[in-house]
């Protein structure tokens, strides 16, 4: 099969869909790797690292695009869109419950397009090819809210650790998943005082185990949230509904309860997010302060660190790759968690999570 790996147009996106290791796998399964010159670079792989994994580089966009399985980090922009074409497969991050245009555009144009935040394993709810993006993005949420914190940076002016004789900064976590439970390592590792709530009792119990005493641990409700939330430095949102569309937790009133200089990151963000004053922001200019409180919205956090996210990603997603590649379509007969998915096919909108927030788009 023809694969092509393009470059990533979003911004200051320096993640790359394969990784020169993926690419000599790829070939040893007797495949035709196309990847366009410089994809790698933000990653730290040349063009002579890829074509010494046996990849061909190619000098523009649709060269790499116009290949029967396209494999990408980020979902497609909207300079991309003509390159999406009926009978090619799509493999990358989509999340198309906060984006309706591409996925009308998807439905358009025929693409078999798979999201890897929605291949699901059976029977355990595990999202494996969404989970290591998920750690570095929860890392990355106590290390970049710490920065903001800063003065200098329109925050409060708050150590998170603290120092003798002065109280360190408080981190509340909503959410207890993959991200929160991340974000909380970081935290305690820094010495913030962490709040964790979750509507999971289970997984509140398994975090017991996990931090002890170091972390309070609350039952996510109206009440806990409001108390939780005027009295965070950082407040971090790490609200998953696998599919859809992240609930709002926290509205501007709440927010506006909060002391000035404090620093929201919502990791929900390309789901929409969960704070009813956030928006979506870039690593170009990621924060903005609104009801006086600093809002980090970037939605492709683990670009930031793309040496390690790349490798992390490919880690996951190579078996699913080789496995497209060997089968084509057939792949998702075979392979349940691979089925699970697919969002668009065949002009049919079909994950139901998806059809949930555009039931006018279901034919």
């Amino acid at each position: 099969m023809e694969i092509g790996v393009p470059k990533e147009t979003k911004d200051q996106e320096f993640r790359v869909g394969l990784s020169p290791a993926s690419v000599r796998v790829l070939k040893e399964n007797g495949h035709a790797i196309f990847v366009q010159t410089q994809a790698g670079v933000g990653s730290g792989f040349t063009d002579e690292d890829y074509i010494a994994a046996g990849g061909e580089i190619v000098a523009t966009q649709d060269s790499a695009w116009n290949r029967e399985l396209v494999v990408k980090v980020k979902e497609p922009q909207e300079a991309e869109y003509k390159f999406l074409q009926k009978g090619q497969i799509l493999f990358t991050y989509l999340h198309l419950a906060a984006d309706r245009k591409l996925t009308e555009h998807l439905i358009d144009c025929g693409t078999c397009a798979i999201a890897y935040e929605t291949v699901e394993q059976p029977g355990a709810n595990k999202l494996p090819l969404l989970s290591p993006m998920s750690i570095i993005a929860g890392r990355l949420s106590v290390q970049f809210g710490a920065r903001f914190l800063e003065r200098q940076q329109g925050g409060r002016g708050v150590l998170l650790g603290g120092v003798p004789g002065v109280k360190p900064g408080k981190v509340v976590i909503l959410g207890g998943g993959v991200v929160g439970t991340e974000a909380a390592k970081i935290a305690v590792g820094m010495g913030a005082i962490v709040q964790i709530l979750d509507v999971n009792v289970e997984r509140l119990s398994y975090l017991e185990t996990l931090f002890g005493s170091r972390v309070e641990l609350l039952y996510s409700n109206s009440a806990h949230i409001e108390a939780a939330v005027k009295e965070a430095d950082l407040l971090v949102g790490a609200v998953l509904v696998p599919g859809r569309r992240a609930p709002i937790l926290v509205s501007r009133e709440l927010v506006q309860k909060m002391r000035p200089g404090s620093v929201i990151v919502d990791v929900a963000v390309d789901q929409g997010g969960c704070v009813e004053t956030l928006r979506t922001t870039s690593h170009t200019n990621p924060v903005y302060i609104e009801e006086g409180v600093v809002h980090y919205g970037v939605p492709n956090m683990p670009g930031a660190v793309p040496w390690t996210a790349t490798q992390a990603l490919n880690n996951s997603t190579l078996p699913y790759v080789v496995q497209l590649a060997n089968l084509g379509i057939k792949a998702l007969d075979v392979n349940s968690a691979l089925a699970k998915g697919v969002n668009v096919n065949n002009h049919r909108l079909v994950h139901p999570a998806v059809q949930e927030v555009f039931p006018d788009l279901v034919n």
